[in-house]
């Protein structure tokens, strides 16, 4: 798939009134918006493809294993361990203790010993000639 570019028809742009090139740029606008839509479309069919392809791959590398497992559901649960843990226990976890922090800027201020002067600059003595 080769991409074409066009060149911008500059004698009629030069030629165009405020109006026409406001129509111009409008279209253009619109043009690269409706393209930018098609390439997200594009990316993620692309990505949708290339994880399916992936999946395969990863199936085709443990196709031996994959076929050891059981085939059904109840099978596969049975498989696993029963907790010796009540994950969600019936009695209130205690509350926690929240501990405030201190101010962060709460020794950043120094008093100012007296006013704040200005420096003075020394004035540049005119280039002798």
């Amino acid at each position: 798939m080769s991409i074409s570019r066009l060149v911008p028809p500059l004698d009629y742009l030069r030629a165009a009134s405020r109006t026409s090139l406001q129509s111009f740029e409008l279209a253009r606008l619109n043009h690269a918006a409706n393209l930018k839509r098609e390439i997200a479309a594009l990316i993620d069919q692309w990505i949708q493809e290339r994880s399916e392809a992936t999946l395969a791959r990863w199936m085709l590398d443990h196709h031996e294993s994959l076929h050891n497992l059981p085939s059904s559901a109840p099978e596969t649960l049975a498989s696993f361990p029963e907790p010796e843990v009540d994950p969600l226990p019936d009695s209130p976890m205690p509350r926690a203790v929240i501990i405030r922090a201190p101010p962060r800027l709460s020794n950043a201020q120094r008093a100012v010993p007296g006013p704040i002067t200005r420096k003075t600059h020394k004035q540049k003595a005119p280039a002798a000639s």
